[in-house]
């Protein structure tokens, strides 16, 4: 009988397989997660089943890759681009019927593909904001119209579980745009045609203007399409129905875009995106990449805030994994890297020779009394009153120093670069410590996607405006600093743990990490950041303005830099962090990040060094 290992490996295999094949790509990488699937590019992520392989879990990874295989196969993307569109609700409804279009493709063709995308969707609708609607305002129009196309498209019926948040706006949408959607499934294989269809389905709802074949004219006569609107719109209708297209357009205007946005479309269509689209979605508070504002710009009144801070939690790796399985997981890193470990451990103990070259003793010969100097024992056995015959051992100037290295535990990090990230801090803390350097390892996320406990009452407290900061924080401590290396070790295999890595707030995590280091004896205080990407939340950023979170996180930056007595450092991965710090690198592979911490701690001694005129001896 095979053995359980060889079966995982045996599926990923034909996966990976039909995967290039349903795309009609030859070279197609397909990889494994616990967060969020998701696809860009040639690169695509499914969920990891569980090692018995239970049938539900196989068919929802098939589906994840049938879903990317034919969006790869069937949707143009410079055509997508020009006919979608500008950026908010109306985009994301459309980039919803577009994705129910590839999909339903699929499964007309293929009876197999049909119960694998089922699956799927189950499993897409069960993370959906829809499923916890409890009424209209918290439906998220894009997901409630997408699913409703899907039922035309392939005569499947929504998940049951969705029925309850689709009652809130179902009659409303079949009202509007029933007869647009009814014409959908004629117009399947042609993108072009769908796309105008589509368009005229965001017209009937009051979400834009139907352009038919030229939705390249909606910047030009943007101006004009409202006024139409505003001189058109539902002549006919009652005041009931009234009503409610004034709730909708409300909660369009309050463009809660985070919610409303499902993973697999705002990662398939990022390759799509112009760099002005890029920008413009960035104003939406929805990708991660945010305008270079400068610091100087910040309004001084600028209020930062948390809604409730009753539902934060700062954990030790222990208190959120038990033994056994940071064993297993840390036991798992290891095996990840063993190629890597010896190319960062030969860069950890070059800069272990640096640091020991200024940490060794220092002497002052030709002194009149001290230590007897035996390079001149030969001058005390001729004239033992030789005066300038002795040595005195003089006190290095290497300061007592402690190092906190603040990880990014985003889910943007998972893969390659959170499993470098833990095992460059693993190796750092074990060469530091032969150094006399104390270092703490800290990461930080959020307890949930999209807002959490707090969102939750938030809601619940009837939705005050202008919240600020709107998610469950979760700041880990992987070592402290006073934590002999080998019984930290096997914490940083926590970083491996399924579910782990979510949203990313850090101005709030650069604060924390800080004022942990305040508290800290040692003369010399250094913190080090390494992050792949913008402070993003979802939920804080669908409520706030679009770079609520990047504000703070540079108030912080520059108090820190400004008037703390903590060296603050940097190392962006694939994300330029010197917009925001004033000492930091930007590396563009994960494989760098090794040599790039040990050369920039390297540095700072060294400079530190040349201050002060360290690692000298008198001759």
């Amino acid at each position: 009988m095979s053995k359980p290992e060889n079966k995982i490996e045996d599926f990923r295999h034909a996966l990976a397989a039909t995967l290039r094949a349903m795309a009609h790509v030859p070279e197609f990488d397909l990889t494994y997660t616990a967060d969020r699937p998701g696809a860009s590019g040639n690169q695509a992520r499914v969920p990891q089943p569980a090692r018995g392989l239970p049938a539900d879990q196989v068919a929802e990874a098939r589906g994840w890759a049938d879903s990317f295989a034919l969006r790869r196969r069937h949707h143009d993307v410079k055509r997508h681009a020009a006919l979608q569109p500008p950026a908010g609700l109306p985009r994301d409804v459309f980039n919803a019927v577009e994705q129910a279009r590839v999909e339903a493709i699929g499964g007309r063709d293929m009876a197999g593909v049909a119960v694998n995308l089922s699956q799927m969707n189950l499993a897409r609708v069960k993370a959906d904001p829809l499923v916890r609607a409890r009424n209209l305002d918290e439906v998220p129009l894009a997901s409630a119209v997408g699913m409703i196309a899907r039922e035309r498209l392939t005569g499947e019926p929504s998940p049951a579980i969705a029925d309850a948040g689709l009652s809130h706006v179902r009659d409303w949408i079949e009202e509007k745009a029933g007869r647009h959607l009814d014409d959908l499934a004629a117009n399947l294989d042609d993108q072009s045609a769908f796309a105008s269809l589509t368009r005229r389905i965001l017209a009937d709802l009051g979400l834009g203007e139907d352009k038919g074949e030229e939705p390249e004219q909606d910047d030009q006569e943007s101006g004009e399409d409202e006024q139409q609107n505003e001189g058109d719109s539902d002549d006919g209708d009652d005041e009931g129905a009234a009503g409610q297209d004034s709730s909708m357009d409300t909660r369009a205007e309050e463009s809660e875009s985070g919610d409303q946005e499902t993973s697999q479309s705002a990662e398939m269509d990022s390759d799509a995106m112009s760099d002005a689209d890029m920008a413009e979605d960035g104003d939406e508070g929805v990708v991660p990449w945010r305008p270079n504002t400068p610091t100087n710009d910040l309004s001084p009144d600028f209020d930062y805030h948390a809604y409730t801070a009753k539902f934060d939690e700062v954990l030790t790796a222990e208190e959120l994994c038990d033994a056994e399985e940071l064993t297993r997981l840390r036991g798992y890193l290891d095996q990840q890297l063993v190629h890597l470990q010896g190319a960062v451990t030969k860069l950890a103990n070059r800069l272990q020779r640096r640091l020991m070259a200024q940490q060794n003793r220092a002497w002052d010969f030709d002194q009149e009394e001290g230590l007897l100097d035996p390079a001149r024992l030969t001058r005390v056995v001729v004239n033992p009153e030789h005066a300038l015959s002795y040595k005195i051992e003089r006190d290095t100037d290497f300061r007592d120093t402690v190092v906190t290295l603040l990880i990014d535990n985003s889910g943007s990090m998972r893969g390659r670069p959170i499993s470098i990230a833990a095992i460059c801090a693993d190796i750092l803390a074990r060469t530091l410590e032969r150094c006399a350097v104390k270092v703490e390892i800290l990461g930080f996320t959020t307890r949930a996607w999209k807002g959490g406990q707090s969102r939750e009452q938030w809601l619940a407290d009837g939705r005050p405006p202008k919240p600020g900061r709107l998610n469950d924080l979760r700041h880990i401590i992987y070592k402290t600093a006073d934590a002999p290396w080998r019984r930290a070790r096997k914490n940083l295999g926590l970083m491996m743990r399924e579910g782990l890595l979510k949203e990313n707030i850090d101005g709030e995590a650069l604060l924390w990490a800080h004022n942990r280091l305040i508290g800290r004896p040692e003369e010399r205080r250094i913190l080090m950041v390494i992050s792949d990407g913008a402070p993003v939340d979802d939920s804080t950023l669908s409520v706030n303005s679009g770079n609520y979170l990047e504000r703070h996180l540079r108030q912080v930056i520059k108090w820190i830099e400004g008037r703390s007595p903590v060296e603050l450092i940097a190392i962006g991965i694939g994300h330029d962090v010197t917009r925001y710090y004033n000492r930091a690198v930007t590396i563009m592979d994960a494989e760098q990040l090794g040599g790039t911490i040990i050369e920039q701690l390297a540095q700072l001694f060294e400079e530190e060094g040349a201050g002060k005129g360290r690692g000298r001896r008198a001759a």
